[in-house]
C-alpha cells in the first residue's frame, strides 16, 4: 500500500492524529469485528493515549467529511469506530501477530513521521514568514 493512501486514513480527532478500526482492519486483512475482538481481549494494552471509542457526535462529523459507507440496509456500522493514535496502531499489530501486521505497521508509522515532519517543516516557514511581518 502506498504512503498516501495510507495518509489519508490518518485524521485527526481530540487533537491527536488517529487510524480508524475499519481502514486499519483493510490494511491488516482482517475483519473489522475480529480487530475489535484482539482489542478488548487485550484492552489494558490500550490507555487512552492509544485508542478510544468515537463518540456519535464525532462519528457524524467524520462521516460528514468523508465518504465512509454506502447508503441501504445492512451498509451502516453497528457499532461506533475505534480511534488508534500511532503508538495504538503499534500495539495492534503486536496483538494481532501476523506478517501483514508486522509489514503494514511498518508502513503506517512511516506515514505517520512523515506527516509529523511535513508538519513540523511547514511551522518552521509559518514562524519565518510572522518574523517577516514584525
Amino acid at each position: 500500500m502506498e504512503l498516501a493512501q495510507i495518509k489519508k486514513s490518518i485524521h485527526e480527532i481530540r487533537g491527536m492524529k488517529v487510524m480508524l478500526d475499519m481502514d486499519l482492519a483493510r490494511m491488516y486483512e482482517v475483519e473489522t469485528r475480529v480487530l475489535k475482538q484482539s482489542v478488548r481481549r487485550n484492552s489494558e494494552r490500550f490507555p487512552p493515549d492509544f485508542m478510544f471509542e468515537l463518540s456519535k457526535d464525532e462519528w457524524a462529523d467524520l462521516r460528514s467529511q468523508i465518504v465512509i459507507l454506502e447508503s441501504g440496509r445492512g451498509k451502516h456500522a453497528k457499532y461506533l469506530p475505534f480511534a488508534f493514535s500511532e503508538q495504538g496502531v503499534a500495539m495492534l499489530s503486536a496483538i494481532l501477530n501476523s506478517k501483514k501486521a508486522l509489514v503494514m505497521s511498518i508502513q503506517i508509522m512511516r506515514a505517520f513521521v512523515h506527516m509529523r515532519q511535513w508538519a513540523l517543516s511547514h511551522e518552521d516557514l509559518a514562524k519565518q514568514l510572522r518574523e517577516m511581518e514584525k
